[in-house]
């Protein structure tokens, strides 16, 4: 992850890994934003020369990422995440002939995030999309999403099919409208505990959040490997039911995990828990989209110990209302978790690239 120059907003266009942690010691490191930026293009040596572009679309100021020649890939990342997320899938598709685009989403990293949780529909963040791929004069796209970037990824199929080749979509796929509204529909099925339903309310999880350090936060959300649904009992907090695993598993080094925190340490959570704050809103406002089929050739990867696999997704996506909803999709389950780009990387990587060769 690049901390920017200062200019427009938060940052400018430039390339990563141009200078040496060594010279900036030799400076002098005057702040804790200085070490964990340094820290930053440290990791960054490791993947290679990155272009990091900030651009201007739909009203808001976003840094992408980007790596490679050829058709281009669009990476969006889930919560609480960032375009690093996508570390492993940038440097390989690049290797193997694609253009790599990875931003971070609004409300995320060195993308702007705006305060109001209305700001945080699905229409908008498919506009962020649009003029991402306006500014890069790209009329179609491959499009990749994990957690609520695969939701991002499904909208931006659902709203502009002219603009995307293929989707391939991450632990989450595109589940028909409900006739009452998500938040209803949640609590419904799993009470006002789950994770979601405590996100509603502005500040609640931010204060939670806050008893602990970005970086046990983090811990806590990508190390999940636990199946079921993500609820508390009552009474307590989610992030305070979360476990912190004693280890780390061998897909994920502390140096990764410290970039994240270092991030959320400048940001906040906000911005990305405005999108769970926002789904009310996107349901109401994609009424007319009400029984649309996604007409774009997809392809969904999912991890057989993800949250609520068994008790809620499974069904699903082993019957056949999803096949209605999404006629041309392929199905690959895969053993792993949630954050399944990282924990199962290569395999992954494999999966995507498969789908990109078989569209040509």
């Amino acid at each position: 992850m690049s901390r920017l120059d200062e200019g427009q907003g938060r940052g400018r266009s430039g390339k990563m890994g141009e200078c040496s942690c060594e010279e900036v010691s030799s400076r002098g490191v005057r702040s804790q934003a200085d070490v964990a930026y340094w820290k930053e293009m440290k990791w960054m040596k490791k993947m290679g020369e990155i272009t990091h572009h900030r651009i201007k679309t739909n009203g808001i100021w976003m840094h992408v990422a980007e790596k490679g020649e050829g058709p281009v890939v669009l990476l969006l990342h889930g919560f609480p995440e960032l375009w690093f997320s996508w570390r492993h899938q940038i440097t390989y598709l690049a290797d193997h002939g694609y253009r790599v685009l990875a931003p971070d989403l609004r409300g995320y990293g060195d993308s702007d995030s705006p305060p109001s949780p209305s700001s945080y529909t699905f229409f908008h963040i498919v506009g962020d999309l649009i003029g991402i791929l306006d500014h890069f004069n790209l009329q179609q796209v491959f499009v990749v999403g994990h957690d609520l970037g695969a939701a991002a990824a499904w909208h931006l199929c659902l709203f502009r099919p002219d603009r995307v080749k293929g989707i391939v979509a991450l632990g989450i796929p595109l589940f028909p409208r409900s006739p009452i509204s998500p938040t209803q529909l949640f609590a419904k099925s799993f009470g006002d505990d789950l994770y979601i339903s405590q996100f509603q309310e502005s500040g609640r999880a931010e204060r939670a959040f806050a008893k602990y350090d970005c970086l046990t936060v983090i811990k806590k959300f990508l190390l999940i490997n636990s199946d079921d649904v993500l609820v508390a009992p009552p009474g307590m907090e989610i992030i305070d039911h979360m476990k912190t695993p004693s280890s780390l598993p061998p897909w994920i080094t502390e140096e990764e995990l410290q970039a994240y925190a270092d991030k959320f340490q400048e940001t906040g959570f906000t911005g990305g828990l405005n999108y769970y704050r926002a789904m009310d809103l996107t349901w109401e406002l994609e009424a007319p989209w009400q029984g649309a089929k996604i007409e774009v050739p997809s392809k969904l990867i999912i991890g057989d110990e993800d949250m609520g696999f068994e008790g809620w997704t499974k069904e699903f996506v082993e019957g056949n209302l999803m096949k209605e909803l999404i006629p041309d999709i392929e199905v690959v389950m895969i053993k792993g978790h949630h954050y399944i780009q990282q924990e199962k990387h290569q395999e992954v990587s494999d999966h995507i690239l498969s789908f990109l060769h078989k569209l040509g």
